[in-house]
């Protein structure tokens, strides 16, 4: 899409627009309701806050819960403790960077820690807003239609996951870097595509699976009809297979560091004492003690170990009775990624089995789906948010499951749009269509909300979820109670 397309704007602006709304209301949550004494990592800090600091905790504070006080003290004080190394560096140099350069003119008014946070909030609004415009020029190059992709972006604003790309989380920036290389394979960009799936590898462990995009991309490139030359065969095979070798080299090089952090003796910085008093309370090893045991296995990979010694991360190990509050917070995300495979599936079941390499166009007057939501070019995506799903209930903790899915595929916010489309067109209430005269495309997010009442079942059903973990995030996440 072009820089000036006013559809991206709007996007963009609805983004930035709906991000202040969220901070404000965090604000006014985080004032009004007492945080829970919560059993989570929460260190001590070193240096004595000061009236810019209180300040700003009492403004932001909210934004620094749960797994972001692990991402500020990996940008504060590096890979001290060993279940830090669950959360890759990409998101915590980001963060160092803002501190110390963008931020450095308030280093008299706020300590380290209060910088990096500023520097967290400020750069996912930023990463937000363009993750938004991002998935708008996705949705516009895949579903073939400007609508849908329009107001797909829109929905991702108001994300059930907001909290967590509000919040000092890798979320938003792991969601720019993937949308974006995304975007960049659909328009023939292979090597731009692995340079940007390397970004999101270097930010979270699941980038790794941008390898499976740029694979797909060769293999349908392979399969084309029609003559080509040899030599653009090559130039295609060598992008995709570099960008491959791209995405997992940032995984590859931060275990090489760990390696180096936790197994290999020589001098290191002193861990403060504060710290090391926390580790002995947590149980957790620290830089310049005893060797983990994952230092002498064959393929020594610290990622898995902390998963797993720390989170009890693995198959089925999640299915308890105790975790049903858990599983039914992300059923609804969990129904909604079914229903979007199984809606597509059996409406491509030829285009699925061909493994979405070869696209066959519909003719008009077949009965057969074309672009949108069911045409040929999302199979990939929906195989992707697929594994994600399936992995995530059956591996992983299941609350992050929201987060998971709404930060890695654009299918959540795809299938929304399908959704509430058919719904509108089947109640022959429709948001009215853009002003094309004024140059400036009306919100239809903001119309449905207006005339919620007008609004179809299915559609205030989207809407009603979307919003509704919206408002939980804020209230619940922001004062240290559990949330997905």
């Amino acid at each position: 899409m072009q820089a000036g397309d006013p559809y991206r704007w709007e996007v963009v602006r609805f983004a930035v627009a709906w991000r202040a709304l969220t901070l404000v209301l965090q604000a006014l949550s985080n004032a009004l309701i007492p945080d829970h004494a919560a059993d989570a990592f929460s260190p001590p800090r070193l240096d004595t806050p000061g009236p810019g600091d209180r300040l700003l905790d009492r403004l932001l504070g909210g934004l620094g819960r749960w797994d972001a006080e692990y991402f500020l003290f990996v940008a504060e004080h590096g890979y001290l403790l060993e279940p830090s190394l669950a959360f890759f560096p990409g998101f915590p140099l980001a963060l160092r960077a803002g501190a110390e350069l963008a931020l450095w003119p308030l280093s008299p008014l706020l300590g380290l820690r209060s910088r990096l946070l500023l520097a967290g909030v400020l750069l996912n609004a930023l990463a937000s807003a363009l993750a938004a415009g991002a998935l708008y020029q996705l949705g516009c190059r895949v579903l073939a239609r400007r609508r849908p992709a329009f107001l797909a972006a829109l929905l991702f604003s108001l994300s059930p996951a907001s909290v967590f790309l509000a919040a000092a989380y890798s979320e938003s920036l792991f969601a720019l870097a993937t949308f974006s290389a995304m975007e960049r394979l659909e328009s023939g960009r292979a090597r731009a595509a692995g340079l940007l799936f390397a970004l999101a590898a270097a930010v979270r462990s699941n980038g790794l699976l941008g390898a499976g995009f740029l694979l797909h991309h060769l293999a349908r490139g392979l399969l084309r009809g029609g003559p080509r030359p040899a030599a653009r065969i090559l130039r295609l095979a060598a992008a995709s297979l570099s960008g491959v070798a791209a995405v997992g080299l940032p995984f590859a090089l931060f275990q090489a560091y760990a390696y180096s952090r936790f197994c290999r003796p020589g001098p290191v910085r002193p861990v403060p004492g504060p710290l090391q008093r926390l580790a002995a309370e947590r149980g957790y090893r620290v830089v310049g003690g005893e060797a983990p045991p994952w230092c002498s296995w064959p393929l020594p990979l610290a990622y898995g170990y902390v998963q797993d010694a720390y989170w009890n991360v693995g198959f089925l190990r999640y299915f308890e009775l105790k975790q049903a509050p858990n599983f039914l917070l992300a059923a609804p995300v969990a129904a909604l990624g079914a229903w979007a495979a199984w809606t597509y599936v059996a409406a491509n079941p030829r285009h699925c089995l061909r493994l979405g390499l070869v696209e066959a166009r519909s003719h008009a007057g077949a009965g057969k789906p074309g672009d949108g939501f069911l045409g040929p070019r999302v199979f990939v995506y929906v195989v992707h948010a697929t594994a994600l799903l399936l992995f995530g209930v059956l591996c992983m903790h299941v609350q992050v499951l929201t987060r998971f899915l709404a930060s890695s595929s654009p299918v959540l916010y795809w299938f929304a749009a399908h959704l509430l489309e058919e719904s509108l067109s089947r109640g022959g209430s429709r948001p009215r269509e853009p002003e094309a005269q004024t140059g400036r495309p009306g919100n239809p997010v903001l119309e449905l909300l207006w005339n919620w009442g007008a609004c179809p079942t299915v559609a205030r059903v989207v809407l009603g979820y979307f919003l509704t973990y919206w408002a939980l995030g804020l209230l619940l996440h922001c004062n240290f109670l559990p949330w997905t």
